[in-house]
């Protein structure tokens, strides 16, 4: 039997959680070695496992994968969750780009200064709501289906739950001019391994609070403040 696909990263959401989720929904299980010290990743580096010295990393199917992206893209072909054939792919990767944005300002949104956190919220719902939620309640609208590409379960699906239940986390009635996404989001929470995942014990990490922050500090080299509140870049190390 094949090994479990292993994962290398903190005991945090940043950019494994949708590694996490992905794995998730193929009904894959899976493993986790949880870093705890700056020594520990150096260790790691030195042992030249890490291409540009940064997690997160999924060792799976003999290869040591760095890149998240890549390392989803990857799990996604393998579980055939990245459509039948170049067009839908195509069509997945531009949903699923289009999210990163705004996945990525959310997700560095603990690094901010406390008297920022409001705002920041605020900037995220004006953002998804819109910008990127009217693109996926058209494409649901327009296509006629269960899911945005084909009609089946892909890499886009998974990762607009994902980020439709972080944006709720910082204005818990995002979804209110979107029929089509409340649609949305009620049928796929229900798949039956989609239900698992979201049910207390899974692997699905919590937002970041302080205690998280300050382990993945002890890791990475970053300090709060550095969000670039209308981009999503940051000047660090995560």
């Amino acid at each position: 039997m094949a090994a479990k696909p292993k994962l290398y990263y903190f005991d945090g959401r940043g950019r494994m959680e949708s590694v996490r989720w992905l794995l998730a929904a193929a009904g894959v299980e899976f493993e986790e070695v949880l870093l705890e010290t700056a020594e520990e990743l150096q260790n790691l580096i030195k042992g030249g496992k890490l291409m540009y010295e940064q997690l997160p990393m999924v060792e799976i199917d003999g290869m040591m994968m760095v890149q998240t992206r890549a390392i989803l893209r990857y799990i996604a072909g393998k579980y055939n969750l990245y459509g039948k054939d170049l067009k839908e792919q195509v069509l997945i990767d531009m949903y699923v780009e289009g999210m990163r944005d705004l996945y990525d300002i959310i997700m560095l949104s603990p690094l901010s200064l406390p008297e920022d956190k409001e705002k920041n919220f605020s900037f995220i719902s004006e953002k998804a709501t819109q910008r990127f939620f009217p693109v996926y309640e058209k494409a649901l609208k327009d296509h006629g289906k269960n899911y945005l590409v084909g009609n089946q379960l892909s890499w886009a699906d998974i990762h607009l739950l994902e980020l439709i239940l972080m944006v709720e986390e910082c204005k818990s009635d995002a979804l209110s001019a979107f029929p089509k996404l409340q649609e949305f989001k009620a049928r796929v929470s229900k798949l039956p391994r989609i239900q698992k995942f979201l049910q207390p014990g899974s692997p699905r990490r919590p937002p970041m609070d302080e205690a998280s922050l300050e382990a993945a500090k002890k890791i990475f080299k970053f300090e709060k403040g550095l969000l670039l509140k209308y981009s999503s870049t940051i000047l660090a190390e995560f």
